[in-house]
């Protein structure tokens, strides 16, 4: 077996129907080419698939999906679905045509919106996967098969169904038309002749290939009217926000891509829309309600990054900085200049031995943790910065990770640079190297990235070349992100203000000794030929 093949792979394609089936194959970022569906109907499929269905009223819409869920191709026995009603007046109830396992649940009181209706939904089943499915679509026959067949090949793939919308086209059908019709149709555009899909997104999807070159923006066309994930996954990110009314399949797909999920979109899983959406619809005054919501909660969502000076729940880089055995002066040094640069979204963390601050009596100067009671002093009311005894696991719902030594000088610039390059070259690090190759004390993390990386198996040791393969790796040169001299790339010493302060009560020194010989001089001639003595000392 090749290095880099996964069990149950031949010639680099990912097969179903093997003893042991291949689940973590190697996808570099959103690339899954690597990866070759089986045709339709002629596999045999052996995950279950729990399809949430979150509904608040829309009784007639709701008969109509489940209607199309029952002509499903997918075995019956491995499928079952969850309607949730999320506080609908009158209550929902199941219709004579639905899946042989369905089941209708109430939304918990505490809480309202799709999210809190989603999150009660995928507990109330224990399939491998989960599937969220809105309760208007209309779905062809080969709507979950067609999905399901990409979960059979790795177990972090997020797979969006295409919705088309049609304004009137629920009205001419019965459940049972439909049953019949999702059942004989042997196509979807058989079955949903005339409708439009959703132009902005099929445009994405031409551009990037079908999102295999999308990168780290792969995420950005999830929704969630048909979509689905392994449970494990889902689970490991918190599922669905239950605080969000709108907008939280874009934010549930952002922390989904955090974690390094790929992204697949499933041209052959077509759902027909009754109806156009509100997002779709109206959708300045939904990107108006919902942009604040996201805002801080994305950092990559709107126009964050272009609002200078703000804080937000979810930083767009974690900084770590480790000061044990470091002092003050060179921790300052570092982190003042992070916190002064051009990118103020950013948390730091400070990592040091902060049981060392004590109350109580103490000594002052001579204290042997004076640098550590310093520090904590000096940042302890600055609102970007936290202390921490041990380095934090990274928060994964932050972009990028900035680890950098005490000492170290980041321009102004540092951070726009470094996670500018990231994004650009679309690498996993980023690193600086110094003059004659020397590595920097400075290395930039892609959260997504590593999270891929883990999620693959690789361990400590080698981590940084797996992310290498998964994602790449981009070097900069020191002088694009760290303030240097005109010394070689040297830094100043370390006790710069000291000589600083050293020079300047020198230069005081000497000017008083000048001023004095030339009160000698003008005494001892009486001004003649004083300021030709005077040139001969200045020169």
């Amino acid at each position: 077996m090749a290095e880099g093949e996964t069990p149950g792979a031949r010639n680099g394609r990912a097969v179903v129907g093997e003893n042991e089936p291949p689940r973590r194959p190697r996808l570099r970022r959103n690339d899954y080419s690597v990866l070759e569906p089986p045709a339709l109907g002629e596999w045999e499929p052996e995950l279950s698939v729990g399809v949430v269905v979150p509904a608040h009223g829309g009784q007639e819409k709701l008969d109509l999906t489940l209607a199309s869920l029952a002509a499903q191709s997918y075995p019956g026995g491995l499928m079952e679905v969850v309607v949730v009603d999320d506080g609908s007046d009158p209550p929902l109830r199941l219709p004579p045509i639905r899946p042989e396992h369905t089941r209708l649940l109430v939304a918990p009181e505490k809480g309202w919106g799709p999210g809190h209706a989603v999150g009660a939904g995928v507990r109330a089943c224990s399939t491998s996967v989960v599937l969220r499915l809105d309760a208007d679509m209309v779905v062809g026959r080969r709507h979950v098969e067609a999905q399901m067949r990409w979960h059979h090949l790795a177990d972090y793939l997020v797979v969006m169904g295409r919705t088309v919308f049609g304004e009137e086209r629920g009205r001419e059908f019965t459940p049972a038309d439909v049953h019949e019709h999702v059942y004989r149709a042997e196509t979807d555009e058989h079955l949903f002749p005339g409708a439009s899909g959703m132009e902005w997104m099929a445009e994405i999807l031409e551009g990037t290939d079908g999102l295999r070159s999308a990168g780290h923006r792969a995420w950005e066309v999830f929704t969630g009217a048909t979509a689905s994930t392994r449970r494990e996954l889902f689970e490991a990110v918190g599922g669905t926000s239950p605080d969000l009314v709108l907008g939280e399949d874009s934010e549930l797909g952002y922390r989904l891509s955090q974690r390094g999920a790929v992204f697949v979109p499933e041209q052959e899983s077509v759902g027909l829309h009754l109806g156009v959406p509100t997002t779709e619809r109206r959708g300045e005054e939904a990107a108006r309600y919902g942009r604040p919501f996201l805002e801080n909660r994305v950092p990559r969502k709107y126009t964050r990054r272009r609002i200078p000076g703000r804080t937000w729940q979810v930083p767009f880089v974690d900084v770590v900085v480790d000061t044990v055995g470091r002092t003050f002066d060179d921790v300052v040094e570092t982190v003042d200049a992070l916190l002064a640069g051009d990118v103020a979204d950013i948390r730091v963390t400070l990592v040091g031995q902060w049981r060392w601050v004590t109350p109580g009596r103490h000594a002052t100067i001579d204290d042997p943790a004076v640098d550590v009671r310093l520090l904590h002093e000096n940042y302890r009311c600055e609102p970007r910065t936290r202390f921490a005894e041990t380095e934090p696991e990274p928060d994964p719902d932050v972009p990028f990770r900035l680890l950098l030594s005490p000492g170290t000088r980041p321009r102004r610039c540092a951070v726009r640079v470094l996670t500018g390059a990231a994004d650009r070259e679309g690498a996993g690090l980023v690193r600086s190297v110094g003059a004659g190759g020397r590595a920097e004390p400075l290395r930039l993390e892609r959260t997504a990235a590593f999270a891929r990386a883990r999620h693959l198996g690789a361990d400590m040791a080698g981590r940084d070349a797996a992310v290498a393969r998964l994602w790449g790796v981009h070097v900069l040169d020191h002088a694009e992100v760290l303030t240097v001299s005109e010394r070689g790339g040297e830094g100043p010493p370390k006790d710069w203000h000291k000589k600083m302060r050293k020079a300047e009560r020198d230069a005081t020194r000497w000017r008083t000794e000048v001023e004095r010989w030339e009160r000698r001089i003008r005494a001892l001639t009486q001004g003649r030929g004083a300021w030709l003595l005077l040139g001969g000392l200045r020169r």
